[in-house]
């Protein structure tokens, strides 16, 4: 077997380099070249490949570049293993990456089960473990490595993964290039990047990146900015380099859609607008230092800081489904007195209202008598600004000793930093307009009560008041120690063993209501946990080894996620958090274990195959009532994620070809009852009320059971070469349909509760008709089918006509088609696109 180098502490279930990766260069038939997988956070650590006892899966700027892929994302959905993407926020930049059937998302409100790193620094963010794919310099990455497992070096949320990242410097990346883009739907690239270095061992890098579109979907543009710049200096013994970063993105992501609105206009959006903005930037200094004698130090020191503003208009649950119509004398009065005309004198009707906004006008108007404008406003404006900040520090000795026939690695680290969070949320009601856009009402000057603010002074449809304000400042520290080690014993087995030890405390405040207990977001919570792991890799012949595992890792609970924990408080997340007596929520473990063989026939093919079993103990889980968000979190008990994974690549002269396929079954464990709105087989009957029982082997929403993608890359001359992948995605169960046992009945639930499996081709054609010039053209989605990523139960608030619902909720005789509805919503996959451009590289 081709035994090659790879920095990592092995002590991990880090895993077989994929096939994919084995054939860096598809151009070459020479042996398959080093590669060096980064498996740990800081590098440092160098062992062979072939004592890893797992499947890590690497890809480098090259393969990355020749997808044409719009993010990071978008390349490892089409060419790794095991990996699909959910778009529940339908933009480019904003998809939920999931692996094994655990997620990185940059939603709050999904369950995060994978940690992600950026030259050893920690990319998830302080408010729930999130990870902002926006703002990851995609044209600066050098490689990237997908580590399985529950690696416990990798820390805080590796429950089932690890994304780490590496970018270019100006050693490895010389010279100035210039890309240009254009294609569907408006989208516009532009990528700049310039790098060198002197013989005196100084180097420096700068990218600079802009993406722009204006969606496929109705009034959903996008606008990402990026620059990231690099410099450092190297010796014999010694690297040092200092990175810095800032990004701005402006992303509208108008997420699920009716399947009856969808089916008339598949660019159809259900409300109008949700955006996110971000404006990011950071710097890390890294150092790396060989004293000799197989000790080898390296560690960095970062700060990073993330502001967020999000504004979504969005259906006021309170008003479904109530009588609006009928604007009383004193509210016709109201409008008339604040200069307001036009509305119906005898009351609003279905035929000629079919968006009613005249009473909720009114009684914005007239907010201090009494009235209740939180019930009959359709339509709320949330607004939301979070800022974040995070410093850190880590540092890691190696220490290698002994010959080959017992040969040792010890590994040990730490890390530590401190974060803090300001999140501020507001909400305002409006009205829907025939667009399903929210049109906010200003109150005129002479307007003594007007008052269209979700604070308290009005009144939701049981009378009590609705007060939709957060003013939450977190703080979390993380301390964490490490230790690795690696043994050699003859030329036949390779033993690991590691385990890190988390310290997280959280330090909640309220804002609004500062006294901490049952209401309040105000406490104080600690977690600690120590996560182990064990390997073994046996190396049967020079064909063909047998890697096994067991690994541990853990997640403490996040500052949203402790302030929305309450089944009688439930959030609007991203909009709102409500108060839970502190200690409410537990730390989620998961345990590993992997079993596979590996091998190759030669420098022309290899292939793997592996099975895994991941338990997560008092998972993490955000239950919903509705399409509109509406949930909270809670400890869920036991979940498991098990299954089969193959992959092969070879190459045949110009043509290289791979596959991989993955059997995954994620389940629930243990018994629980959950509130669940549409879900056909809930207790009550009813669209808004009532729990469905999930039994032990009901399989997880959102997860496909079969996930399979194969490849081909044809250097057709030295000048012309082209390329097609395919990926074909399983069906899942939509959210909401936990339990498995949602059956509609064609009249008040309709659609079957989860999303058809799909099968996508992409393209791609290279020309290089000049040395330094490069044109491409890429389709995806080449045969142009409609499909869904994901799905979701919930009632809908709107006619099959598209009209909004506003007869009294529930199964009104005479009027079913006016009453609501629940379905199973859906997350449609874009249609076909072109993309073509060029690349000049100037030296």
């Amino acid at each position: 077997m081709n035994r090659r180098t790879v920095a990592c502490t092995a002590a991990l279930p880090c895993l077989l380099v994929s096939t994919f990766a084995q054939a860096v260069d598809s151009t070459s038939d020479a042996p398959l070249q080093e590669v060096v997988v980064t498996a740990t956070p800081l590098t440092g650590a160098a062992i062979d490949r072939a004592v890893v006892p797992g499947n890590v899966q690497i890809a480098t700027s090259e393969d990355i570049d020749r997808s044409h892929a719009v993010d990071l994302t978008t390349f490892m959905n089409r060419m790794l293993g095991s990996v699909y993407v959910n778009d529940m926020q339908e933009n480019p930049l904003q998809p939920d990456l999931n692996f094994r059937g655990y997620t990185a998302s940059p939603l709050l409100g999904t369950p995060e089960g994978m940690s992600v790193y950026l030259d050893g620094m920690r990319l998830n963010q302080p408010f729930g473990d999130v990870v902002s794919w926006d703002l990851i310099p995609r044209a600066a990455i050098s490689s990237m490595e997908l580590m399985p497992g529950s690696n416990p070096l990798f820390g805080q949320n590796t429950l089932g993964g690890a994304v780490s990242i590496q970018t270019k410097d100006g050693w490895s990346n010389p010279g100035l290039a210039l890309q240009l883009a254009d294609g569907s739907h408006s989208e516009r690239t532009a990528e700049l990047e310039f790098g060198g270095h002197t013989d005196s061992g100084f180097s420096w890098y700068l990218n600079a990146d802009k993406f722009k579109d204006a969606g496929w979907r109705e009034i959903s543009p996008s606008d990402a900015s990026q620059i990231f710049g690099k410099l450092g200096w190297k010796d014999a013994d010694t690297t040092v380099t200092l990175s810095a970063a800032w990004a701005k993105t402006d992303l509208t992501g108008n997420g699920l859609q009716d399947p009856r609105l969808l089916a008339q206009d598949y660019d159809s959006v259900y409300t109008i607008p949700d955006k996110t903005a971000n404006n990011s930037k950071f710097v890390e200094l890294a150092a790396t230092h060989s004293f000799g004698d197989g000790l080898t130090a390296s560690g960095n020191i970062y700060y990073r800081g993330i502001s967020t503003a999000s504004f979504n208009g969005d259906i006021n649950d309170d008003s479904v489904g109530q009588s609006l119509y009928q604007p009383s004398a004193a509210e016709r009065a109201a409008l008339t007195a604040n200069g307001y005309s036009g509305f119906p004198t005898a009351g609003e009707t279905q035929d000629n209202t079919p968006f009613p906004k005249w009473r909720c006008i009114a009684d914005v108007l007239l907010v201090d008598t009494g009235t209740e404008p939180a019930e009959k406003c359709n339509g709320i404006d949330t607004t939301t600004s979070t800022s974040q900040h995070e410093a850190g520090i880590s540092g890691q000795l190696t220490w290698i000793t002994g010959t080959d026939a017992l040969r040792n690695t010890l590994v040990g680290g730490f890390s530590l930093s401190e974060s803090g969070t300001h999140f501020v949320q507001s909400a305002r009601l409006g009205y829907l307009t025939a667009q399903r856009t929210v049109t906010l009402i200003d109150c005129p000057a002479t307007a003594v009560n007007c008052d269209d603010f979700v604070d308290g002074t009005e009144l939701d449809d049981d009378g009590t008041p609705d007060d939709a304000r957060v003013d939450l400042t977190g703080r979390t520290s993380l301390r964490s120690v490490y230790l690795s080690d690696v043994l050699a014993v003859g030329p036949l087995l390779d033993l690991t063993v590691s385990g890190r030890y988390d310290h997280t405390s959280i330090r909640n405040r309220d804002g609004i209501d500062p006294a901490a207990g049952p209401g309040s977001l105000t406490a104080d919570n600690s977690f600690d946990h120590f996560n182990p792991a064990l390997g073994a890799t046996v190396h049967m012949a020079s064909w063909i080894e047998a890697y096994a595992s067991w690994s541990e890792s853990s997640r403490a609970p996040s500052s949203i996620e402790l302030g929305c924990d309450d089944p009688d408080n439930e959030c609007r997340l991203p909009n709102a958090l409500a108060g839970d007596p502190p200690g409410a929520l537990k730390q989620v473990v998961a345990q590993t274990i992997e079993l596979g063989v590996r091998g190759n026939a030669g420098p022309q093919l290899s292939w793997s195959a592996g099975v895994f079993r991941s338990d997560n103990r008092d998972d993490i889980l955000f239950v919903t009532d509705s399409v509109s968000g509406l949930g909270y979190f809670a400890n869920f008990g036991d979940t498991r994620r098990q299954g089969i994974e193959l992959s092969a690549s070879g190459m045949a002269g110009p043509v290289h070809v791979g596959a991989n396929f993955t059997l995954l079954d994620a389940t629930y464990r243990t018994a629980q009852a959950i509130e669940a709105d549409g879900n056909s087989a809930n207790d009550s009957g009813s669209f808004d009320d009532g729990n469905i029982d999930i039994s032990p082997g009901d399989r997880i929403p959102l997860v496909p059971r079969q996930v399979f993608k194969t490849w081909a890359q044809w250097e057709v001359t030295r000048q012309l070469s082209l390329d097609a992948d395919v990926q074909y995605t399983g069906w899942s169960y939509a959210r909401g349909n936990e339990n498995n046992a949602h059956q509609p009945d064609g009249t008040y639930f309709l659609n079957p509760g989860y999303s058809g499996g799909y099968l996508i081709a992409n393209t791609g054609i290279e020309f290089r008709p000049i040395e330094h010039l490069k044109l491409f053209l890429q389709v995806d989605n080449l045969f142009d089918r409609h499909y869904a990523t994901a799905s979701q139960l919930g009632t809908t608030s709107f006619t099959a006509a598209g009209n909004f619902v506003s007869y009294p909720f529930g199964r009104v005789a005479g009027q079913d088609d006016q009453t609501q509805v629940a379905d199973t919503f859906l997350s449609p996959g874009a249609p076909r696109s072109f993309f073509g451009g060029v690349r000049y590289q100037f030296w």
